[in-house]
């Protein structure tokens, strides 16, 4: 099964850049479609066969591929990678589904491309999420760049050159950093492969681990961004077409709080408590830096990226702490984030298409019943809301577990991390005041109407955010497990805490 969530779109790939003539883009949109849409009820079936009770890895595959050097194809899923891999599913569908961003591209015929990269990154994301394998991890970590840089220079805007080029090598130092780091903890652990539950099962003194362990800290705050390792994704996100945002912002961020949550917590435990107290302090920085730099921007997409910074800081600040409730809370927010995320860019992108413009100074208004466009307004305040950690949103429900977990472990660093949940209020008040109401001018103010199937990816994401809000078991019960058991491990004092937030009673209150 897991296999097939991976090669799947590949092979879908492959059938859609090899037929033979001319393919038409919307034949290769809808063949595209047709192969994500598989993947995802092969990802529904996944979450009606996984056992929530169960800590362990489930639907495990594992087969030796190069044993000279420890590489075999292992494969698991557990409820720190199901969820992700359930958000990554359904952004794919949306990014097909949706024309948005990609209507000004001046050679149709390319699109085509397009739809083949957009496969292929589902599957390089899928495939590092279930990876139990270290060098199968950064093989698929890796692969993955490739069709990045490439939607972002082709279908980029003016200075996307300049932005693939960036992202490419940041996150290509994120790569060799991530890989000297795994060579060196299979080795020195005396491995016989570099299966994950092999080397946890090895033995490295202190001072090595807390090397290896930075090393990781680097490589995947790179790909997060934390700060000051950021500064390749405000050019990224806002240059990339609003379909290529998307993922980057919703799934491609994620791979880097999966691989610190992964492999930094999982496999360095007793030394992460070392090093937690800086990251809290780091987290801080991040969430508040964030905000600030969101609020002086004029670009509302700018705005909108800059954000995104703030919000990684949460799921820093939740690993942090290593509390029961504070890791599901980060675990949570990773969800969170990319849902609410992937909304923003996408009503961001209507209004551009709509609008032509981005520019705060600019736009006003766009709530007029008559000649706005109510319905994207609406959803984009309801998106700031979930962005603001109002209640009865799902971003709520991550915050307010991060808070409550950490601050007993952290208080300064959680207060701080609420004043940046204050500030990021603020950003957005300031964003939907001046685009969403105001006065339309009389005589320019005439944009197209949205239409239903360009509403619909917005309206199922917003049902998501609202519904997981109104009902946070039914994304906590897949993580709580396996988050929970992270902490006992890391913890042994904080068995007692996992026992008690893992019973049912304490499910319900989240």
């Amino acid at each position: 099964m897991l296999s097939a969530l991976i090669w799947l779109p590949v092979l879908g790939a492959i059938v859609i850049g090899f037929w033979p003539g001319k393919v038409a883009a919307d034949r290769a949109r809808l063949g595209a479609l047709g192969v994500a849409g598989v993947a995802a009820l092969l990802n529904i079936w996944l979450l009606a066969q996984f056992n929530v009770n169960v800590t362990d890895l489930q639907f495990q595959e594992s087969f030796p591929w190069i044993s000279v050097l420890g590489l075999n194809y292992t494969l698991g899923v557990d409820g720190l990678s199901l969820p992700l891999i359930t958000l990554t599913s359904l952004l794919t569908l949306v990014v097909l589904f949706s024309q948005v961003g990609l209507s000004k591209v001046a050679n149709p015929d390319r699109l085509r491309l397009f739809y083949i990269l957009v496969l292929l990154v589902n599957a390089g994301v899928v495939g590092a999420l279930v990876s139990q394998n270290l060098l199968l991890f950064l093989l698929f970590y890796e692969l993955e760049l490739i069709p990045f840089y490439l939607l972002v220079v082709i279908w980029g805007g003016q200075k996307r050159e300049y932005a693939a080029m960036k992202l490419l090598i940041y996150t290509a130092v994120s790569g060799i950093l991530i890989l000297a780091a795994f060579l060196a903890v299979g080795w020195l652990s005396g491995a016989s492969s570099f299966d994950y539950a092999d080397i946890k099962a090895g033995a490295l003194s202190q001072r090595a681990q807390l090397i290896l362990l930075t090393l990781m800290l680097v490589g995947f705050g790179i790909k997060i961004p934390l700060v000051p390792l950021h500064t390749w994704l405000p050019d990224a996100y806002v240059e990339a077409s609003t379909p290529v945002a998307i993922l980057l912002g919703g799934i491609f961020s994620k791979l880097g709080t999966y691989g610190l949550v992964r492999f930094c917590v999982g496999l360095f435990p007793e030394t992460w408590s070392l090093v937690a107290p800086g990251l809290s302090i780091i987290a801080s920085v991040c969430i508040i830096y964030g905000a600030l730099a969101a609020i002086s921007q004029k670009d509302i997409k700018r705005m909108v990226a800059y954000s995104s910074i703030g919000h990684m800081g949460y799921v820093l600040l939740g690993a942090a702490a290593l509390t029961p409730l504070a890791m599901v809370g980060a675990v949570s927010q990773m969800v969170s984030h990319g849902l609410i995320l992937a909304l923003l860019f996408y009503l961001v992108g209507v209004i551009e298409d709509k609008v032509g413009t981005r520019e705060l100074d600019v736009l006003n208004g766009l709530l007029n019943p008559l000649r706005g466009l109510p319905t994207v307004s609406a959803l984009l305040i309801l998106g700031g809301m979930a962005s603001a950690g109002i209640p009865g949103l799902v971003g709520f429900v991550a915050e307010f577990l991060i808070f409550q977990g950490s601050f007993t472990t952290f208080p300064l660093p959680t207060l701080l991390a609420v004043a940046g949940s204050g500030l990021t209020a603020v950003y957005f008040v300031i964003l939907l005041n001046r685009t969403c109401f105001g006065r339309l001018d009389n005589y320019t103010a005439y944009y197209p109407k949205v239409t239903g199937l360009e509403k619909l990816p917005a309206l199922i994401m917003t049902a998501l955010i609202f519904w997981l809000g109104v009902q946070p078991t039914w994304l906590v019960k897949w993580i709580e497990p396996t988050s929970t058991s992270l902490v006992a491990a890391a913890s042994p004092s904080a068995i007692e805490q996992v026992a008690v937030s893992a019973s049912p009673a304490k499910t319900a209150k989240y």
